[in-house]
């Protein structure tokens, strides 16, 4: 099959926009399991595009639950060097203020359950950079394309990610506003950091549907969905516009970001110590490293 280069990450209402056409479902097993729902390949403004519904169709995987690992690994064997990865977040400054979008260029983890946070391990050790944790040169084109969609757009800011499913408590919010954090949401990580490992550019387009309960009104479930479904048609727009802007990069083959090499000089384990199973497993993400992966 012909490889898919974009991917987006994000609900059903992105891959059922009206500009996505030639639509097809595959699914795939990887070896971390399967991806969170069936793959919809389809084409928007001539480019063939992969969505995932990051929690599965009718919304079925806590934050916790989500496969991010199978979804990241899947990607990458379509070929997805890019992803769009679209969410709702809480503001955590005035200024960000609800139907805004945020483009974050920095990431704090504080997530704590098992969420399989590195494709590393079972006699592979690599250590990837992500001092930058989204791509530089993807985040300018999605910011660029949600402001011409018609968005309120904020370039940059720390993003928090909890691990939910709970809501934030007036204590813990005000603790994320002192450290001086911008929006806050449950899914980012370790999605970022997979992507990195996978050598993908990777960027968000962080929706702002509530002031997380540090305002006088605190967030509520009814409220995120609400403000989310008020944001879509722009959401639409924006990630249509956004494939426009990356297929053109992609045919200029000018990046300066060095996500495509990311694990150039991450792998620390010698080749002939790594197990012959492992290797198979994760040749789609070390492959072209580690050259002579069997099939």
């Amino acid at each position: 099959m012909e490889p898919v280069r974009i991917g987006v990450i994000g609900g059903s209402g992105l891959y059922s926009m009206p500009e996505v056409s030639d639509v097809t479902e595959i699914r795939i097993d990887t070896p971390f399991g399967t991806p969170s729902d069936a793959i919809i390949i389809g084409k928007v403004r001539g480019q063939r595009v992969a969505f995932l519904p990051r929690h599965g169709r009718g919304h079925v995987h806590t934050p916790t639950e989500v496969p991010y690992r199978a979804n990241i690994y899947a990607l990458k064997t379509l070929g997805v060097s890019h992803v769009i990865a679209v969410s709702a977040c809480g503001s955590l400054k005035e200024t960000l203020a609800p139907g805004h979008i945020v483009i974050p260029d920095q990431l704090f983890d504080f997530t704590k359950d098992e969420r399989g946070r590195s494709f590393f391990g079972k006699g592979l050790v690599g250590h990837v950079g992500v001092a930058d944790p989204f791509c530089v040169d993807l985040s300018k084109l999605v910011a660029a394309a949600c402001r011409e969609a018609g968005g309120t757009v904020h370039e940059g800011g720390t993003s928090v990610t909890i691990e939910g499913p709970r809501f934030s408590t007036r204590g813990e919010s005000h603790v994320w506003q002192q450290l001086g954090f911008s929006i806050i949401g449950m899914t980012t990580s370790p999605e970022a950091f997979l992507a990195r490992e996978a050598e993908m550019h990777y960027a968000v387009m962080a929706h702002v549907t509530d002031y997380d309960v540090w305002h006088d009104e605190p967030v509520t479930s009814d409220m995120v969905f609400k403000q989310f479904a008020a944001n879509i048609t722009l959401a639409q727009r924006a990630v249509a516009l956004a494939i426009e802007k990356i297929a053109a990069s992609i045919a200029s083959t000018t990046t300066h970001c060095g996500c495509e090499s990311a694990l150039a000089s991450a792998i620390a384990t010698a080749k002939e110590r790594i197990p012959a199973e492992t290797l198979i497993a994760l040749k789609p993400i070390v492959g072209k490293y580690l050259t002579k992966v069997e099939d």
